[in-house]
């Protein structure tokens, strides 16, 4: 086995960008992909215009790999959808670099342990090479790495409807007329909801864009009807931080939207926690409550929009350190808990945040932020740069920011959204890793807890 030999467990953006920060340190990547092509999981939702433009979704390492092949560049200025990052700029980076003899397509990682170690035996551990066990066309095979970085994400594990994270009753039984995610209602499932009754559950950017969508659908397909079920009572939450946004497709989506809820283009239900679904004369019915207080909406279509969540089931006999509420590593949750804070953003981190009970195994990417919902792509480029400095035992490089992200436009104190100033929350922390924002760090200094001391 090669003595530096890393495991990636993914081939998306942020497992691509692993691979070339790995092999510019001298260092031997193996890039373990389930699909049959990297960005297998963007292919899912390559019809989405993503919020960020190309100037932060192309990593430093990755552009410096793409420079001798002739690779042309893209505007940074414009907003790519997720099958122009794939044309663009992952399948060159995936096919015409070095790259290339890194990467394991379908081949499905099944389970991670250290050689010889169960999970409860300590001594000599350290020492122990991982044991990655994946299944490919050929049968199950095995492969021996120094560290592991796992950015396998969360697409695969999307949320249920169930308000309290169960899926709701009959849930399964009706999986015919539900999706989740971000379906290509006006292009490859078009046929699926034109002139449907479509309830589209969520507050977050997926269930927007799709009720945006649904609108557009029915001005060419007479009979569709958007409906969108909100679990809290004010849509105006969804509607982000507008101009204030310095992602400026991000702001301009939440304002489109709200002028469409406005104009009585979607029918709104606030606070619809789905408990029950079942199948009515042919059509879904959808009830929140149960028994006398239940309310029901009948639609023809089900899309499902409440996030992802990871999946941790291959990972059992690993040493994690995980937040037992967010289920991201436990240095990194009090900085993205949404319980608590949002304030623009999460400030740039690295290995020391993102490391576990089990040295030389990682979380990157969006898997590394569990249940919370705010991960960027170039937060993911942070990470895995820091990471692989790490490993290469360069750790003022790990210990260094060298990413300044663009605020959302809206902060979160103590529950309560205000509108930001140029800089939300005061900016970012300066010294405290644990503060989300110079508001936080400012009151966690003067001895009060929260965000803002709230």
């Amino acid at each position: 086995m090669n003595a530096r030999m890393v495991a990636i467990i993914g081939a998306g953006p942020v497992g691509l960008a692993a691979a070339a920060h790995m092999l510019e340190r001298g260092m031997s990547p193996v890039v373990l992909e389930a699909g049959p092509e990297a960005g297998h999981a963007i292919r899912q939702w390559q019809h989405v215009q993503l919020f960020s433009p190309w100037e932060y979704n192309v990593d430093k390492a990755a552009a410096r790999m793409l420079a001798p092949t002739g690779w042309n560049s893209p505007d940074p200025q414009s907003y790519p959808t997720g099958g122009e990052l794939l044309d663009g700029y992952l399948t060159p980076l995936a096919t015409r670099t070095p790259l290339r003899e890194a990467i394991r397509t379908s081949s499905r990682v099944t389970a991670i342990s250290r050689a010889g170690f169960d999970k409860a035996k300590t001594r000599g551990r350290e020492q122990a090479p991982f044991e990655i066990r994946y299944q490919n066309g050929k049968g199950p095979e095995v492969l021996h790495a120094n560290a592991v970085i796992d950015t396998s994400g969360t697409w695969l594990s999307p949320n249920p409807a169930g308000r309290n994270g169960l899926p709701a009753i009959g849930e399964p039984e009706c999986s015919a007329r539900i999706a989740y995610g971000m379906p290509d209602v006006q292009g490859a499932r078009r046929a699926r909801y034109a002139g449907k009754t479509v309830a589209v559950l969520g507050a977050g950017h997926s269930a927007i864009g799709t009720l945006i969508d649904l609108v557009h659908l029915a001005d060419d397909e007479p009979g569709t009807q958007p409906v969108w079920l909100l679990r809290g009572a004010d849509p105006a939450k969804a509607f982000g931080g507008g101009r204030n946004d310095k992602l400026a497709a991000r702001g301009e989506l939440g304002a489109a939207f709200a002028a469409l809820v406005a104009s009585g283009n979607i029918k709104v239900e606030t606070e619809f926690g789905v408990t029950h679904l079942s199948e009515s004369d042919g059509r879904l019915e959808i009830a929140a409550g149960s028994c006398c207080g239940a309310r029901n909406v009948i639609a023809d279509e089900l899309i499902v929009s409440t996030g992802f969540r990871p999946d941790f089931s291959f990972l059992s006999e690993l040493r994690l350190r995980l937040d037992p509420a967010i289920e991201a590593p436990a240095a990194l949750a009090p900085l993205i808990d949404p319980n608590e804070h949002s304030c623009g953003t999460v400030r740039p981190h690295g290995a020391r945040e993102l490391a576990h009970d089990e040295p030389g195994f990682y979380l990157a990417g969006m898997k590394s932020y569990g249940r919370a919902p705010t991960f960027l792509m170039m937060t993911g480029y942070e990470q895995v740069r820091s990471i692989a400095a790490d490993l290469a035992g360069d750790k003022a490089a790990a210990a260094r920011v060298e990413l300044v992200l663009p605020e959302t436009g809206v902060c979160t104190r103590g529950g309560l959204e205000t509108a930001a100033a140029s800089e939300c929350c005061g900016g970012p922390a300066k010294q405290d890793l644990s503060a989300c924002c110079a508001a936080d760090e400012t009151a966690k200094t003067s001895g009060a807890s929260g965000c803002g001391g709230s």
